[in-house]
């Protein structure tokens, strides 16, 4: 995974969103969102680019799911999800999370299901 990727614990990825940690933990559990044990104390942490501005309030970003199940269907584990988005990605001349971050959903989706 990129070094430059900012991550942040669940409770910081509430803050950043305006909701409870509680709201966090059942997106993680609805499986919206995932995330990694990472850091000195293994906590919980989520890729800061998961969120996105929409009209001047944060929220998580739309299309996060879908391709985030397209995956997980595939069976591909969670460590292997976030690291395919956070990954360079040739066909799309950069992340997959960035690419679903300007709104280039069906390119990230086509190559996710190549990966199939």
């Amino acid at each position: 995974m990129d070094e430059t990727t900012e991550w942040l614990t669940v409770p910081d990825f509430a803050s950043a969103l305006g909701v409870e940690a509680s709201a966090v933990r059942e997106l993680l559990r609805q499986r919206q969102l995932i995330a990694l044990r990472r850091g000195p104390r293994d906590t919980w942490q989520l890729p800061a680019g998961f969120i996105h501005e929409h009209e001047g309030a944060p929220r998580v970003l739309p299309t996060l799911a879908g391709t985030i199940t397209v995956l997980a269907d595939a069976g591909f584990p969670d460590d292997e999800i976030l690291e395919w988005l956070l990954a360079e990605s040739e066909p799309l001349g950069t992340t997959p999370l960035e690419a679903l971050r300007e709104g280039r959903r069906a390119p990230v989706r086509r190559a996710a299901q190549m990966l199939l």
